[in-house]
């Protein structure tokens, strides 16, 4: 497998540069430019600082976070800690799909959008009511919707950002049964339990999902992806991370899969920025001491959360010693 990472100096001058070493470094410029002895201009590039913070997410989805950090001038490190991969049941959605109808198709992030959008699309673009949990999962349908506004409706969105919300305030009809569809990843937490009067799986257990409701709610739960921790970091790559004051995740599988590559790391207690309270829970119940997250889950609160834990770890660095 392919280095996690690739290094990438920024540099306003478009001149020839050496290879640079591996890892991704965004945020001030590493190189400076000095004058040789026959007048001509060399570029000498210094080793790059070390980064405030460590940039987690899949790769391809760390730039809205990259980007804002960078207006406060924070130096990131992208070292993508996890990737998705087809769940048990990719094959089977559109199947489900066409053959059946649901009062709701509940969503839960980005990557479970994109999943769906494939397998309703190869369904043959049924129509379908979904609800959402947050800002950056309801863009995903943002263009679909538009186009065919008619079979695919983005009709619910709860007060908060978190699974458990949705499952308390989605709405029924005043039929005897409502009918759930919930694709989502293999690793997903059961916070959507308590929709349920009956769940139904042809994959997993029954047991999968505990704690039925009197909502009156009938789930069908489809494991579409599931999670692969990143295996290969090179040694630079890891050190440079290790050095970072501040890590942020955005999953609790991101967040076990940087406790695995640290496992052989004494006495690591840097900062955790996590998206949202459901990795936050994670982090402290996994031991961390030192967990930030927003209230309310979202690039923005993400972002003061980071700025957060950087700003206590330069006063206690700043901070004169007894």
């Amino acid at each position: 497998m392919r280095d996690a990472a690739a290094m990438a100096f920024s540099s306003s001058l478009a001149l020839p540069s050496p290879s640079p070493p591996s890892g991704t470094f965004r945020g001030r410029p590493a190189g400076r430019i000095r004058t040789g002895a026959a007048g001509r201009f060399q570029a000498c590039f210094l080793p790059p600082p070390p980064p405030d913070v460590v940039v987690t997410r899949e790769r391809g989805k760390n730039a809205k976070l990259i980007a804002a950090l960078e207006k406060h001038n924070i130096q990131s490190l992208e070292l993508p800690l996890i990737e998705h991969v087809d769940g048990p049941d990719t094959d089977r959605l559109p199947d489900v799909l066409r053959n059946d109808k649901f009062d709701w198709i509940i969503i839960t992030s980005p990557e479970a959008a994109a999943v769906f959008l494939k397998g309703w699309k190869a369904a043959g673009s049924p129509k379908v009511r979904v609800a959402v949990v947050g800002a950056g999962t309801a863009r995903v349908f943002d263009e679909v919707s538009q186009l065919d506004h008619q079979s695919l409706e983005v009709a619910f969105s709860p007060s908060k950002a978190m699974g458990k919300s949705l499952a308390s305030e989605l709405p029924r009809g005043s039929e005897s049964t409502c009918k759930v569809l919930y694709p989502a990843s293999a690793k997903a937490s059961h916070e959507i339990r308590i929709l349920c009067i009956v769940c139904i799986y042809d994959v997993f257990p029954p047991n999968a999902e505990e704690g039925l409701s009197d909502r009156g709610f009938y789930v069908t739960r489809l494991n579409t992806y599931t999670t692969v921790p990143v295996e290969d970091v090179k040694p630079l790559t890891l050190k440079l991370a290790i050095s970072a004051p501040v890590v942020a995740v955005a999953s609790p599988s991101a967040l076990k899969a940087w406790l695995k590559l640290i496992s052989k790391v004494n006495n690591w207690d840097n900062s955790i920025a996590c998206i949202g309270e459901t990795t936050g829970s994670a982090a402290k119940k996994l031991g961390l001491k030192s967990v930030y997250y927003p209230t309310t889950p979202g690039l923005e609160g993400w972002v003061e959360s980071i700025l957060e834990a950087v700003r206590v770890h330069r006063q206690l660095k700043e901070a004169p010693k007894r």
